[in-house]
């Protein structure tokens, strides 16, 4: 577990946020099924356990993770207006098979200004064709890709790094 305690020290080391801030973690479809839902694809933990350990490394950071899952554009969408009105200073999406198709939810996040990282648990350039495309690669100031759930966890440092620098 090497990598686990080097990881635990970059929010330590690294300077310390201004101010305690908000992350909001979006999971898209089908994730809700995570740890049953293809294994060997996806690996064996819930939805609920990779957020509680984002949420865990979140609050080592200094942060708070808010967290929401949906099977439905509208109320991801939705979600995301909500966002900066609620303090949220930086997203976290796993736009899960919207990464593909959805455009009106790259252009929620574009509304809103928000950075973004976005994650997902496989190697999409490993899979089918059509998974080689996201709509959200190209906003997004990182993509974290086939690390399984510690993605997650390097996706919510990356964000805590990025919110510590200077404005």
């Amino acid at each position: 577990m090497r990598y686990i305690r080097a990881a635990s020290l970059l929010c330590s080391l690294s300077k310390k946020p201004r101010a305690m801030a908000r992350v909001l973690l979006l999971n898209g479809p089908n994730l809700n099924l995570l740890g049953t839902r293809e294994p060997a694809v996806y690996g064996s933990d819930t939805l609920e356990t990779i957020e509680k350990r984002a949420a865990a490394v979140a609050r080592e950071c200094g942060h708070e993770l808010l967290t929401f899952q949906s099977n439905a554009e509208h109320e991801l969408i939705e979600r995301i207006h909500r966002a900066k009105a609620e303090g949220v200073a930086f997203l976290v999406m796993n736009p899960g098979a919207f990464t593909h198709t959805s455009i009106a939810l790259r252009d929620a996040v574009l509304a809103t200004g928000l950075p973004l990282i976005e994650v997902h648990l496989s190697n999409t350039h490993a899979r089918e064709a059509f998974r080689k495309h996201s709509y959200f690669s190209d906003i997004a100031v990182g993509v974290i890709l086939g690390l399984g759930a510690y993605g997650y966890e390097a996706a919510i440092r990356a964000a805590a790094q990025r919110l510590a620098r200077p404005a």
